[in-house]
């Protein structure tokens, strides 16, 4: 019934909070001038540069770095939205992501058994692609595609029609698996299953209006691809 899953990278196969919040928090400490500085580019992204916790609207949930850099730009005289989009870029290749279950095993897994794979981020794909090869995972997926690859950002569902067109797949017999509303919305714009985790910001009341089913984490896909053909 499922013949292939795209993925959604932060806050899916890794954990938001603890990958995203060190990183913030040092780009912040980098561009600020004092703490009140910080404190104000801190609200202008939704993040809390003290506690690392993020507003269920921040920006770094599911924009992109031009979106976070656009907020940023009017707390920052002398730096366009274009010199801040590629400072975030250069700095969130290295930012350490926190997988949210053992990846290696579980995309091995699920591609032994005939599944296609797919990575659809509103991240820049240098980065993202950087962040899987620290992991050693690349070559696990078949698709991988940042908001500037070519297809749109989510929620649109460009990045999953890439996906499902470039391998042959029937969109109605793809799961796209996510953390927040763009992500599941892209799905169904696509045509296909959705799958919410709430490895992300938001709650199981938040996502279960769009979803198909809400799962722990991207652990629990097996058990459910086996409750389908059963």
């Amino acid at each position: 019934m499922i013949d292939g899953l795209i993925f959604d990278k932060d806050g899916t196969l890794f954990d938001f909070r603890i990958s995203w919040g060190q990183w913030a928090a040092g780009f912040i400490a980098s561009v600020a001038t004092g703490p009140e500085h910080a404190a104000r580019l801190g609200r202008s992204i939704g993040f809390d540069p003290q506690t690392q916790a993020f507003a269920p609207d921040s920006p770094v949930i599911a924009a992109t770095a031009a979106d976070i850099a656009a907020a940023l730009a009017p707390h920052l005289p002398g730096r366009t939205v274009a010199d801040l989009t590629a400072m975030i870029d250069e700095t969130a290749g290295s930012a350490p992501m926190s997988e949210a279950v053992p990846l290696l095993p579980l995309l091995t897994a699920l591609r032994a058994q005939g599944l296609k794979l797919g990575l659809a981020t509103n991240d820049s794909e240098v980065p993202a692609r950087q962040h899987l090869a620290a992991h050693g995972i690349t070559d696990c997926f078949d698709f991988i595609a940042g908001y500037d690859s070519g297809h749109g950002a989510k929620p649109g569902p460009g990045m999953c029609l890439a996906f499902a067109g470039g391998l042959g797949l029937d969109p109605a017999r793809v799961a796209m698996v996510g953390d927040s509303r763009h992500d599941l919305e892209a799905g169904r714009a696509a045509g296909m299953r959705t799958v919410a985790v709430l490895t992300g910001v938001a709650g199981q009341a938040d996502l279960a209006p769009h979803a198909d089913v809400v799962l722990p984490d991207i652990g629990a896909i097996p058990d459910w691809l086996s409750s389908l053909r059963s």
